[in-house]
């Protein structure tokens, strides 16, 4: 079998393939792209790349690393006996998410082993599966923001076959799969980019360096190298949707956006495969050019990450006002976030010091993801602190209520469903001693400067920090835990039985609260939430005939023409005439 070589490397004067110790001479073309066909080279085959007879470096669009990030790459075989013929895709309106991090979310850490776990997230209810990125990144753990392979999923969670078999196990269950990537920026192990080409550009800086060369001298193909790999995780693994990491951080200053570009790529993708691709923004400029459609002047894409939403729902509930939590924490501006996802629509933000965001006309529920716990707001804290380890169980039933019956796009995160107790800290494993110790100390530095003892801020390169992240499942033998999540699988429920629940219209949501007294209803259609985070238990009025639909404390109940709400507690109803 014949395999054909292929590699960018515009500036360089000579290529070789390297196999073994075997060197192949590659011929160039016009637009730097070097080749060489390679007799008896076919899957399995250990490979790397030589420039100007430097040291061999693995290939930038590597499909696997089986020796990690600086070792030689692997050809990889496109066969493989997928079950999923009749899988027809992911309706994204109305859709729940799933967060893991294939990790932590098993003890053994790899795909193999979370497809024994999937059963837990069909009777959750949830629709999708989010993944955080599985692109090979240093070392054998990590949160994977890091990674440097973009093409190759990451060997100690089982590689391409693995990936492959969790995506066709998800399908086989009606569960889909969204992957969240990176193209903001690469981390710094293993990153030999720089040697192959203008794939960074000193135009533009970002918070890790030179930013990614969106619209320099070479960018045709720096954006080519971006929209394959976006496009080879639709076509080759099957997923259905990829969540875009950090797109605030991408600068490009051409008169197409690469969002809008890939918008329109994995667009023309879907016809072809013949079933809906979705794109998801992670943005904190609360911009909506980013989901608005390509002919109202926007990039396209399907939804955006709303972390507003969740500042707002977690201020109220745990009474944090450091940092970017001081722009909230009052119910006028969760009753906002209810109501439209963005606090900031244009408004001033005393955090930023400046006005924010833009008004959310036109837009739908269903482009903003919402969450009450996510990767980053639970590991970017100095301790990785679930929201189970700050408020009360009241109050996670509340935090539940309100997002399951929101018309936007819901996320859990893994083990939220049953009040996990174990935290999701921040780890690493990098092999360089001297990397290892600058991510540690910078870890520390910055959390010295919120007043935390550096002492207490976790190791990320500890291997316990990376351990006492795993998900205990044994919790849910405990009856605490397992009454939660009876709690989030009735409202998962809830929300598939009421059309008003699931309703993305945004002018269907209104919200009346009063500060002083600390309780809120949300209306949606004909279905109420009720929430009372009073000293004392309320009485709401709603008329004869009301419906209790669900309760979170067995001293709700019905009253005549009201219902009596506990403090700490919520109850979903339909009102009476």
């Amino acid at each position: 079998m014949t395999h054909q070589f292929s590699v960018w490397a515009p500036e360089a004067n000579t290529v070789e393939v390297v196999i073994d110790d075997d060197r192949h001479a590659m011929q160039r073309d016009e637009r730097g792209w070097w080749r060489a066909p390679v007799a008896a080279a076919g899957a399995g085959t250990r490979y790397a790349f030589s420039l100007d007879g430097g040291p061999a470096r693995p290939d930038p669009r590597s499909r696997s690393q089986p020796h990690g990030v600086d070792g030689p790459s692997e050809v990889v075989s496109d066969d493989f006996a997928w079950t999923d013929d009749r899988w027809r895709g992911l309706s994204w309106r109305g859709a729940v998410l799933y967060e893991l991090h294939v990790g932590t979310f098993t003890p053994d850490g790899t795909f193999d082993a979370a497809i024994d776990r999937l059963d837990h997230v069909v009777e959750l209810g949830v629709d999708a599966v989010e993944l955080l990125p599985v692109a090979e990144f240093s070392g054998e753990h990590g949160w994977g923001y890091d990674g440097v392979d973009l093409f190759a999923p990451h060997r100690a969670y089982g590689g391409p076959d693995g990936l492959r078999r969790f995506v066709d196990a998800c399908h086989a269950r009606d569960l889909g799969v969204v992957l969240d990537v990176v193209y903001n920026h690469l981390g710094p192990a293993g990153n030999y980019l720089r040697e192959f080409g203008p794939y960074f550009s000193p135009l533009h800086r970002t918070a890790w360096g030179d930013a990614i060369n969106y619209d320099g001298p070479g960018s045709d193909e720096v954006r080519r190298f971006v929209i394959d790999n976006a496009s080879m995780w639709f076509r080759d693994y099957h997923v259905d949707g990829l969540r875009l990491d950090a797109v605030h951080a991408i600068v490009d200053d051409s008169a197409r956006h690469i969002m809008e570009d890939l918008a329109i790529e994995i667009d023309a993708l879907a016809t072809h495969v013949g079933r809906p691709l979705f794109l998801v923004a992670e943005s904190d400029r609360n911009d909506p050019r980013a989901v608005r459609s390509r002919h109202g002047g926007g990039w396209g894409l399907d939804s955006a990450w709303a972390d507003e939403w969740h500042h707002s729902l977690h201020a109220v509930l745990t009474g944090e006002r450091s940092g970017y939590y001081e722009d909230y924490g009052s119910l006028e501006s969760l009753a906002k976030a209810l109501r439209q996802a963005w606090v900031h629509d244009g408004t001033w933000s005393k955090f930023r010091q400046r006005h924010h965001g833009a008004p959310v006309t036109g837009l739908d529920g269903h482009h903003f993801v919402v969450c009450t716990q996510n990767h980053d707001q639970i590991g970017n804290r100095a301790l990785g602190e679930r929201m189970s380890a700050l408020t009360s169980d009241g109050r996670l039933r509340v935090a539940a209520a309100l997002l399951l019956t929101a018309p936007f796009t819901p996320l859990l995160f893994q083990g939220e469903e049953w009040g996990a107790s174990t935290p999701f800290q921040y780890f690493t494993d990098h092999r360089d001693p001297e990397l290892g110790r600058a991510v540690a100390a910078g870890r520390r530095e910055e959390f010295a400067a919120f007043g935390w003892d550096p002492e207490q801020v976790p190791d990320p390169q500890d291997p316990v920090t990376f351990a006492r992240s795993k998900l205990d499942w044994d919790e849910l033998a405990k009856e605490r835990h397992a009454s939660l999540l009876g709690w989030y699988r009735e409202l998962i429920a809830l929300r598939r039985r009421f059309p008003d629940l699931g309703d993305p219209r945004l002018d269907r949501t209104t919200v009346e609260y009063d500060e002083t007294e600390r309780w809120l209803v949300v209306s949606r259609g004909a279905v109420r939430t009720l929430v009372n985070l009073g000293r004392r238990s309320r009485s709401f009025p709603l008329g004869r005939g009301a419906d209790l639909l669900a309760a979170s404390d067995a001293g709700v109940r019905l009253t005549g023409d009201g219902l009596t709400v506990p403090n700490d507690a919520v109850a979903i109803v339909r009102p009476g005439s």
